[in-house]
């Protein structure tokens, strides 16, 4: 029997919290009394997390692992889980607990009530820093701005969406990829379901700020060609100073006025770094499209567990 739900579970490095997740999402998904399965990605784990999935899924025969042959990340993990998944309707959800498995019984009812998107919207940040929280407001402010707004603010990829949704999102091809974005692009009826998030069970993140800045940036980059304006801009600013500044200085010169010179290495560093900047936008689209180029896949499995039947080679992307 097919299941009605797949919930995708990306994990790296998740041994403390590995148990009493599964804890709570079996609680959660057997109190719906519905088929479904877990799909969980070990995304290259060092520790005890993959012979502690191999362990889940010899004791449960609804759990599912993906054993990834090297890490590639959270935003492919969950990739994969998509890939994989057979349910109607697919949940993401992170293994560390800060998003609470108790809430995807109500985002099925509001999936069987007709949405095809259900995602977790956050009213606080337990656990998080002043700097974190104030960081990510101003980050989904600009994404709004130069991508739309489509894309809803203080959301991550904690979500159920239909089949047909994540078949949109599953068929999307690019390597640098920012799920939750892909998932507003995509369309359909989509709901928001407020709610306070945890802090983390156990562990540290695995999200640091590289890491985060490295999501935005693909954040932005992949769904907005605005920031490709910024050397037309800086050019057309840098122009009018300079016009500026030239009839200042012809100005200060007729009237006898002396240090004028002054001003010109600040015209000098204005026209210099307006010009890097620029450089560094085009370079950060141009090493996406050399990314894409390349054609190698979003990831390498190295095995899996508990699948009945394995999806296509050419949606799984399965290489090893």
């Amino acid at each position: 029997m097919n299941p009605v739900y797949s919930v995708v579970v990306p994990c790296y490095n998740e041994e403390d919290c590995l148990l009493q997740t599964h804890a709570r999402l079996s609680a959660a998904m057997q109190g719906m009394d519905e088929p479904y399965e877990i799909i969980y990605i070990n995304d290259g784990s060092r520790d005890k997390t993959p012979a502690m999935l191999d362990d889940l899924a010899a004791r449960d025969a609804r759990v599912r692992v993906i054993h990834f042959a090297r890490n590639a990340g959270h935003q492919m993990a969950v990739s994969a889980g998509l890939d994989y998944a057979a349910g109607q309707a697919v949940v993401i959800i992170d293994a560390d607990l800060q998003d609470p498995p108790e809430l995807i019984p109500e985002m099925a009812a509001r999936w069987k009530a007709g949405a095809q998107v259900v995602y977790g919207q956050r009213r606080k940040r337990a656990g998080e820093s002043r700097f974190k929280e104030l960081t990510a407001r101003w980050y989904y402010r600009v994404l709004r701005r130069l991508a739309g707004d489509a894309f809803p603010e203080d959301t991550g990829d904690f979500r159920l969406a239909d089949r047909a949704v994540v078949d949109v999102v599953t068929s999307m091809p690019e390597h640098a990829r920012y799920l939750r974005g892909m998932f507003s692009w995509a369309g359909f009826r989509q709901e928001a379901l407020p709610y306070d998030r945890d802090a983390r069970f156990a562990g540290q993140t695995h999200y640091p700020l590289k890491k985060m800045l490295r999501l935005a940036a693909n954040g932005i980059l992949s769904f907005s060609e605005k920031p490709l304006l910024w050397p037309l801009w800086c050019g057309l600013i840098w122009l009018a100073v300079a016009v500026g500044m030239v009839v200042k200085l012809l100005v200060r010169h007729l009237l006898g006025w002396s240090n004028a010179a002054l001003l010109v290495p600040f015209l000098l560093v204005l026209g210099i770094g307006s010009v890097l900047v620029s450089l560094g936008i085009l370079g950060a689209y141009l090493a996406r499209v050399y990314e894409e180029v390349k054609g190698r896949p979003l990831y390498v499995v190295a095995r899996t567990v508990g699948f009945n039947q394995p999806p296509p080679i050419d949606k799984a992307r399965i290489k090893a």
